[in-house]
């Protein structure tokens, strides 16, 4: 591991427990910044619900860390929405926001959309589909934004139990992403979740990125972040474990193509031959295959956005 590395693990990871939330808290009043909680949702009418009530009643009504609570609704056709409202969140569909510009389909794309409905000055995103879920997810990766004023992003780390294995969860970070960033970005290596949703960022610094519109969100998020605003303006803290619903494993090979797609852009900005994907179903006459395309779309960083301008100039 590069020694750079290593200094930035002993000096930019942290735990939960680092920053108590009174700390916290004093330094959200101290520096007068805002938080946003951002959920991109699709078809989580199971889980968003428990998430948003644990956020609003531990850091809305009993103390006041987070600003707003907002669901992104990708096009869900179960309650997602009803769900969400009825938790206290503020629920917004995808197709509602900037309808100039088509939506496609991709989490990144909600996030991107995410920033014209949003005002905080530091943005938290969480995964919608996060079971036995805890607060500590956000005071911890908001904490060190607003106690560390050098501090642009703020990944969560966790252990991701896979089936009642420890740590077994996570399967694209450990093929695709993880060898990814150890050959071309050493600098990164030291994330433990690289991929994970759970993370905050300063507005400042999203509004200046692009945001592939797919699966590629996160690794496209870390490695631009990196080149822009540097190794030391990046952290992670450890906020337990994660449980959540798994994909099978033709999702999770969709899934490494987008990410795969999106470094390839970083690394050349180049083309591929073919952005498609073909994996194999068993049917009734033998293997079948099945062909989908590879998210190869990324929308502009949010400052250039003429409506996301006026916005501010307002």
């Amino acid at each position: 591991m590069l020694e750079e590395v290593e200094r930035w693990l002993a000096t930019r990871s942290w735990s939960v427990t680092d920053r108590p939330l009174h700390r916290v808290l004093a330094a959200k009043q101290r520096t007068g910044q805002s938080v946003s909680v951002v959920l991109p949702a699709l078809n989580e009418q199971d889980t968003v619900g428990d998430i948003v009530a644990v956020i609003r009643r531990d850091l809305v009504e009993q103390v006041p860390l987070v600003d707003e609570i907002v669901v992104v609704d990708s096009g869900s056709t179960d309650r997602t929405s009803q769900v969400a409202a009825a938790a206290g969140a503020r629920v917004v569909h995808r197709d509602a926001i900037l309808p100039r510009i088509p939506t496609v389909r991709g989490k990144g794309e909600v996030l991107w959309r995410s920033l014209l409905v949003t005002r905080g000055d530091v943005v938290c995103f969480v995964d919608a589909d996060l079971r036995e879920f805890s607060s500590d997810f956000v005071t911890g990766i908001v904490g060190p934004l607003l106690t560390e004023p050098d501090v642009h992003l703020v990944k969560a780390m966790y252990d991701r139990p896979l089936g009642g294995a420890a740590g077994q969860g996570g399967r694209v970070t450990e093929l695709m992403a993880r060898p990814l960033l150890n050959m071309h970005w050493p600098q990164l290596a030291g994330f433990v979740q690289p991929l994970g949703g759970e993370y905050a960022a300063r507005r400042s610094l999203l509004e200046q990125l692009p945001f592939p519109v797919g699966y590629g969100v996160e690794l496209g998020m870390l490695v631009d972040a990196l080149h822009l605003v540097g190794l030391d303006a990046l952290a992670q803290v450890d906020v337990g474990v994660r449980r959540h619903r798994h994909q099978d494993g033709q999702a999770l090979g969709r899934m490494a193509a987008a990410i795969y797609r999106t470094a390839q852009l970083r690394l050349a900005r180049g083309h591929l031959v073919r952005p498609s994907l073909t994996q194999f179903e068993r049917g009734e006459d033998g293997f079948e295959p099945r062909t989908y395309s590879v998210d190869t779309e990324e929308r502009p960083p949010m400052a250039e956005i003429a409506e996301y301008a006026a916005r501010k100039v307002a």
